[in-house]
């Protein structure tokens, strides 16, 4: 168990201490500067290299002292304490450092110009404390700088100009500030930049909450290491650049809760980004209708749970899933999917730039569509791991042309809704190989169907084993059920 309580000033009659080991304690107190005063441990201290007090509870002004005794310190790790105030003069001291770290603390007041100084820098963290101001042209003099943190301040004004010789510049996180006006060319140009984030300012203009009020720059996507860009909770009121389609190792990229405008050319772009593995463009759009008729992400190997806002398409007939990973309950906007309760046929005009290539499975010929009015109404979300129960509101799928609800090879339980029954438009049905059990409902089209369509499950009725008497029948579906 670690020691609780304050570090005793006591400690400076120890004149013979040489090395002394804070570590896994909990002190409350601030840190007593005589202890950088004992003449034993004074004589080794011109030879640290690493001071941590991170996550000692010490409070109090900054112990920038220690770099008068210690030039050659290279780590200063002073973070998750509790000093406050302004930064004191005296971190110029420490010529050697490279990575100072004053991240959660209390620390008020802009960057200490002493800081501008430390010009073999490489790690620069001073994240969640409450400094405020502009950011100061001296940030550009650290020129070694890798990573530059500096989120959740009050970090205020337009940022400064900087970047141009600070190539080796890879992290600029500056998320939840106050920072304005607009995105420069020469942090944009970086070229060794892979993780970007300016969340929650105030930029403004064509593109994440931020006020920059020009667009993002369309020289974004020539930084050929940019992995990791977040622009989220901004102001930009224009379509995402064309350029975006040219990022080559971006696998994550957040916008959300902006002001983006054309949701489709938005999609277009994005899908040629050929890493981009989690994009978010949620809070965006206003008004706009999601876009689509046809939807085939069929076999690929997406996995996890459907999307929720599968169900918000509202000219979507063609819905195919299947031969994925997906697991979870099949999300139930599904079944309220308006183009597969009263399909539209405007929507199925011929486009004269319509031209899609379709295998029915691999092993297949490959089939030629020249409009959409090809293809049939369709839910297909075969061979994937969902499970839950099939939900009694595929039954209101019922006025459509040709409806497919292939369910087969999932891991669905619990019995098949009666108001299926109502489907009297189905050209395939199956829901083979799947925990299934109980009654095959009766009516609609349902005598029709090969028993194949119910191999693999426990289903008992005409089509599979007999009912027993005790298994009551659902018979036909109520047409005024509504579930």
């Amino acid at each position: 168990m670690g020691v609780r309580g304050n570090l005793s000033d006591s400690l400076r009659k120890l004149d013979q201490l040489r090395f002394l080991n804070l570590c896994h304690n909990i002190l409350v107190s601030t840190l007593p500067e005589s202890l950088l005063h004992l003449t034993n441990l004074q004589r080794h201290l011109p030879s640290l290299c690493v001071f941590n007090i991170h996550n000692k509870f010490f409070s109090g002004s900054l112990p920038v002292r220690i770099c008068a005794n210690s030039a050659r310190i290279q780590v200063l790790n002073l973070a998750a304490n509790y000093f406050s105030g302004v930064i004191q003069p005296g971190l110029s001291n420490c010529s050697s450092l490279q990575n100072l770290s004053l991240a959660t603390n209390s620390l008020m007041g802009g960057i200490s110009g002493d800081i501008f100084t430390l010009g073999d820098l490489v790690q620069l963290s001073l994240q969640e404390n409450s400094s405020s101001g502009p950011l100061g042209h001296g940030m550009g003099n650290l020129m070694e700088l890798v990573r530059l943190d500096m989120l959740t301040n009050g970090f205020s004004g337009s940022i400064p100009d900087l970047f141009q010789n600070m190539k080796k510049l890879q992290y600029f996180l500056a998320q939840s500030n106050g920072f304005t006006g607009s995105i420069l060319s020469s942090l944009s140009n970086l070229p060794s930049l892979t993780f970007f984030n300016l969340r929650n300012n105030s930029l403004t203009g064509r593109i994440a909450t931020n006020n920059f009020n020009s667009p993002v720059p369309e020289d974004l996507p020539n930084r050929r290491q940019l992995q990791n860009m977040n622009l989220a909770r901004n102001k930009f009121t224009t379509p995402i650049p064309q350029s975006f389609k040219n990022f080559s190792s971006l696998f994550y990229l957040l916008i959300s809760n902006s002001s983006l405008l054309n949701l489709l050319s938005a999609l277009g772009i994005l899908q040629q980004c050929k890493n981009l593995t989690v994009f978010a463009l949620t809070r965006n759009y206003l008004d706009e209708e999601l876009p689509g008729d046809l939807l085939d992400l069929s076999w690929n190997q997406s996995g996890g749970t459907i999307p929720s806002w599968i169900g918000d398409f509202q000219s979507l007939f063609h819905l195919d899933l299947s031969n994925n990973s997906f697991v979870g309950e099949i999300p139930k906007g599904i079944t309220g999917l308006p183009a597969l309760i009263h399909r539209n046929m405007s929507i199925l005009e011929t486009s004269h730039d319509f031209l899609f290539f379709r295998k029915r499975n691999m092993n297949s010929e490959v089939l030629q569509y020249e409009q959409f009015a090809s293809f049939s109404s369709t839910v297909d979300l075969r061979g994937n791991s969902l499970n839950g129960s099939i939900w009694p509101n595929f039954g209101n799928l019922k006025d459509v042309l040709i409806l497919i609800p292939n369910l087969y090879y999932n891991n669905l339980s619990g019995t098949l809704p009666s108001t299926l029954a109502r489907l009297n438009f189905l050209s395939k049905f199956s829901v083979a190989y799947n925990y299934l059990s109980g009654p095959i409902p009766y009516g609609g089209q349902f005598p029709t169907f090969r028993k194949l369509r119910f191999e693999g499950i426990k289903l008992c009725g005409d089509l599979c084993s007999p009912c027993r008497e005790s298994q009551s029948h659902p018979g036909s579906a109520d047409h005024s059920q509504n579930h």
